[in-house]
This record gives C-alpha cells, sequence and structure tokens, in this order.
C-alpha cells in the first residue's frame, strides 16, 4: 500500500540526489565551465616534463594556487613550454618565483612546485618564469646508482682492510707489553 506521501518523499530523495551529484560535478571542473574563480596565464620552460599533465595542479609549500592549463613544445629552442593558470588571489607572485616539476610521493603524480622570492617587482600575466627546475627521471636515477655504483662497494672494501690490519696489530703490542707486567 503505498501512499502518495510515500512516493512523494521518494521523488524528492531522487530529485535531492540528482542535485547534489551535479553540484560535485560542476565543482570538480574547477572553474574550467566559466564558474569559479578567474585566473591569469604564466608560462615557464622546461627541458623534461616527465609525467606532467594538462590539469596538473600547481602547489606553493603544498597549497594548490593553480593548474597547468597547457603544455606546448617550442619549435625553436626543443623546450616544454608550460602554461600556468594561477588563481588571481595569488597574482603579486615575485618576478624572481622558481618553478620546478615534483611528483607526489614515490608513484604519484606530477605537479608544479613554485617557490616565491623576495623581489619587490611581480609577475604579470603571461610573464615567463625564469629559474625552472625540469622533472627528475627516476628510472634513470636507478639505472645510474645500479650500473655505475658497482665500484663503490669495493672501495670500501679497501678502505676496511687497513683499519682491520691495525686492529690485528693491537693485540700483538699488548701481548708483548703483557711480559714486562710480569717482571717486577
Amino acid at each position: 500500500m503505498r501512499g502518495p506521501r510515500l512516493e512523494f518523499a521518494v521523488g524528492a530523495f531522487l530529485l535531492l540526489a540528482l542535485a547534489s551529484l551535479l553540484v560535485l560535478a560542476i565543482a570538480s571542473t574547477n572553474g574550467k565551465l566559466g564558474i569559479g574563480g578567474d585566473s591569469y596565464p604564466l608560462t615557464a620552460r622546461f627541458s623534461t616534463i616527465g609525467q606532467l599533465r594538462a590539469s596538473a595542479p600547481v602547489k606553493i609549500g603544498g597549497v594548490v594556487v593553480g593548474q597547468v592549463a597547457d603544455i606546448q613544445l617550442d619549435p625553436v629552442k626543443f623546450d616544454s613550454v608550460v602554461t600556468l593558470a594561477i588563481d588571481d588571489k595569488f597574482k603579486d607572485l615575485p618576478a624572481d618565483t622558481a618553478a620546478g616539476i615534483f611528483t607526489s610521493g614515490l608513484l604519484g603524480e606530477s605537479y608544479v612546485g613554485l617557490s616565491p622570492g623576495g623581489d619587490p617587482e611581480t609577475l604579470k600575466p603571461g610573464d615567463e618564469i625564469a629559474l625552472t627546475q625540469s622533472a627528475v627521471d627516476l628510472m634513470q636515477l636507478v639505472g645510474k646508482y645500479m650500473f655505475s655504483g658497482g665500484g663503490k662497494p669495493v672501495e670500501v672494501e679497501a678502505e676496511a682492510a687497513p683499519a682491520d690490519a691495525a686492529t690485528a696489530t693491537e693485540p700483538q703490542s699488548e701481548s708483548d707489553s703483557a711480559p714486562t707486567e710480569e717482571t717486577p
């Protein structure tokens, strides 16, 4: 026995659920649909961007202040030109701000980290960040460690051998001094 109140409550619940899903969908676009905060563009050149993708976060001290808007290849210098969309509330970034590509955790997502400097001049919309640090290729580092670090343990063992020889001579000197203690 369904009454009109039960049907109304179920219909209202479904409408509320659909409305909340719509709000979540709009909020997850981070202002891409024109809803949300305004931003201004900055560019940065990197020789290697690793796994950086468009819409990756831009952070200052771990706090998201924007996102990567676009990534292009400079046809003359063959550098990656990354366009950053920085929120307007952070428009007073110093002109000597540095940018680097980092990874969240060992295998996490790549992001652009900004380190503001102390210059009284500020970056204007469309300016280029001059101080950049490219991404670190983890696989390349592991390869360098494994294939070029093979000789280092041998050197450590060679350095340890003289120390062992010195400790081996110390008991001999103690045994030499022991008989002199017995003779008064």
